[in-house]
């Protein structure tokens, strides 16, 4: 271990933090009818004014959870509130059983109604952190509430929105894996704050973890499959099945490993290990560097455009799992691909001109034109959450 190179790396880490949490600030954060605006290109301007219901919970929770890692700041707590409080007031359709909305316009009307649990499950992480800082219990009692919504809707029970299943089930249904890895991080998230319900919790994320093994991950294939049949059959003969996520296997990665050390089960380490494995050598480009968005499990073409696109989301979560699987394990081949997405990273994403990274870059890691900082699907979360989390993994290893 270079110890100089870490500490070198760990300063450049935190200013980048201070640079993009200051760019949301300055930018993002509607000071009229609250929430974030995260459609912001490179030096910050707005280029659409429809809010995303997952940004303003994902928002939420970023600066409510810097808090919780820093230290209170009234700036930090009333960025998460102010999200909070947009949520509550127009991003909730009541009259569907509690669903939340996807987008809704500057002032909150609603625009798309998704079949899909994402805006609940980041409205549950915001609220149950701000309840962690602050104490306040209604906002444990949203999450909660959320949290409960997310599983029964993925486990049975009918959608309130009258939305159907992606395709029509009498010829096709199936399993994603992004339902079950997102659940467990929100678990850990809820365990984390609220110890009442330490137990179910506990027993959630240990039924997601099971599902993720039992349907998706296929050793056979040297892959974790997207999407499965009910029962976790691979379905090759058409794209959609055999489509894998590089990024989103290698977050999964993390999420396993945080789950390991919770739980106890260090025997997951070796098995996270082998999924990081084989998704950084399907998916790292050899020629241009930077790990491609989807590659096809047989090495056939990606129906996705945007299948050889990088990033910035994939790239924060190999800095997160490479740096957790060189403390778990010690091997120096995961620091060596810490120091390899970092230098990536380093050269390609980053704009210390205007700060926060550039969110789509081309194969050849230039930025799409006009290049941008944010969108419906790119807001204050996996940056900061990935170098607040390097940041300390750092401070430890540099420590012990």
């Amino acid at each position: 271990m270079d110890g100089a190179k870490l500490e070198q790396s760990r300063k450049w880490i935190q200013e980048e933090l201070d640079r993009c949490i200051r760019f949301w600030l300055n930018n993002g954060m509607d000071k009229i009818n609250g929430g974030v605006y995260t459609c912001l290109d490179r030096e910050g301007k707005i280029y659409s004014t429809d809010k995303s219901v997952w940004m303003q919970g994902r928002c939420g929770w970023i600066f409510a959870w810097l808090c919780a890692n820093y230290g209170v700041k009234d700036e930090w707590l009333a960025a998460s509130k102010s999200c909070l409080d947009f949520m509550e007031k127009y991003c909730i359709n009541r009259a569907a059983g509690g669903r939340m909305y996807f987008t809704v316009t500057a002032d909150g009307r609603p625009l798309r109604q998704r079949r899909y649990c994402f805006s609940e499950a980041f409205y549950a992480l915001a609220n149950a952190e701000y309840y962690g800082v602050t104490g306040d219990r209604e906002c444990l009692l949203r999450a909660r509430r959320a949290f409960d919504l997310y599983w029964d809707l993925n486990h049975g029970m009918p959608d309130p929105t009258g939305l159907g299943p992606k395709t029509i089930p009498e010829t096709r249904t199936g399993r994603s894996f992004g339902i079950p890895m997102i659940y467990l991080n929100v678990c850990s998230a809820m365990q984390r704050v609220d110890r009442e319900n330490e137990s179910v919790y506990a027993e959630r994320a240990a039924q997601c973890v099971e599902e993720i093994f039992k349907y998706h991950v296929k050793p056979e294939l040297k892959c974790v499959l997207e999407n499965v049949g009910p029962k976790g059959e691979a379905r090759l003969d058409f794209t959609e099945g055999r489509v894998v996520n590089p990024g989103h296997d290698i977050e999964g990665v993390w999420f396993l490993l945080e789950y390991a050390r919770q739980s106890g089960q260090t025997e997951l380490v070796a098995r996270a290990e082998e999924i990081f494995d084989w998704a950084i050598t399907a998916g790292w480009d050899e020629k241009y560097g930077g790990l491609l968005y989807f590659v096809d499990c047989l090495h056939r073409p990606p129906e996705a455009y945007e299948h050889d696109m990088k990033l910035w989301w994939p790239h924060d979560e190999i800095l997160i799992a490479s740096l957790m699987l060189y403390r778990d394990t010690g091997k120096e081949k995961y620091l060596d691909w810490f120091f390899k997405t970092l230098d990536y990273c380093r050269g390609h994403f980053s704009d210390p001109e205007y700060g926060e990274w550039y969110g789509y870059l081309r194969r050849d890691g230039l930025p799409t034109e006009p290049p941008c900082k944010g969108s419906t699907f790119k807001g204050p979360f996996h940056l900061p959450r990935m170098l607040v989390m390097t940041d300390k993994m750092l401070g430890r290893l540099l420590t012990e």
